[in-house]
């Protein structure tokens, strides 16, 4: 008994933040796990999908996102990073994201002389900054 009531308190604590915020949008990560990590992904799209006039624009059920961060150590040297962000709508009746981008935009860049470290550093920056450039896109402030 005691165990079922602990598993339902977790999963109401799990879903609390998402229902205080209103339903989240759906996004898709397809990054090298070695280059970035889904926490600092999720985070920077936590950061950057909070204006309401988001939601009002392209609603949650509709539209989702996609990310992808592709590159690494080149040469043993040279840290080569391509950060990807996408708008995609959703499909009416199962809800998945269609391969139609709506939106997008893409950053890249290169750092001579970086360590695994300083590369993921730059994955995060590049990701963040195609997150940016891609939600001023749709919400004009």
């Amino acid at each position: 008994m005691n165990h079922r009531l602990a598993a339902a308190a977790v999963s109401l604590m799990c879903t609390l933040p998402a229902v205080a915020g209103g339903s989240p949008y759906v996004v898709s990560d397809a990054s090298t796990g070695t280059l970035i990590d889904k926490a600092t992904v999720d985070a920077i799209w936590l950061a950057h999908l909070q204006e309401a006039r988001l939601a009002r624009v392209y609603p949650r059920r509709q539209w989702g996102f996609l990310s992808q961060v592709v590159g690494g150590l080149a040469g043993g040297q040279t840290c080569v990073v391509t950060a990807r962000a996408v708008m995609l709508p959703r499909t009416s009746p199962t809800r998945r994201l269609v391969w139609e981008p709506a939106k997008s935009s893409t950053t890249f860049d290169s750092k001579a002389n970086a360590t695994a470290a300083q590369c993921s550093e730059l994955a995060a920056e590049k990701l963040k900054e195609a997150v940016q450039s891609l939600a001023s896109s749709l919400v004009k402030t």
